[in-house]
């Protein structure tokens, strides 16, 4: 089981993680999306496509864009389609 845990609080867990270029994929439906808000910042990747971010707010703090996702992707890349990782001091425990 994987959990991503930020500021004290459990953000997302599940056993069906994807690991990619070292980061943990997480389901859409693994999130606990209080602690998430959309952000407008948006980057590209050659194989994957173009990643949409979520701030992170927990206990009034925010990380802000501490989780991306391809909504879309490209080929290569479908098995993450949807799917969220982390960073920016988000810790993936496995």
């Amino acid at each position: 089981m994987a959990r991503a845990i930020w500021n004290g609080e459990i953000l997302a867990e599940s056993d069906d993680t994807i690991i990619v270029e070292g980061n943990h994929y997480f389901p859409a439906d693994s999130l606990r999306r209080e602690f998430f808000q959309e952000s407008d910042t948006h980057t590209r990747c050659g194989w994957k496509g173009l990643a949409s971010y979520y701030s992170i707010v927990v206990n009034g703090v925010e990380n802000r864009d501490a989780a991306w996702y391809y909504p879309s992707t490209k080929p290569a890349a479908r098995e993450i389609e949807g799917r969220v990782a982390f960073w920016r001091g988000v810790i993936v425990e496995t």
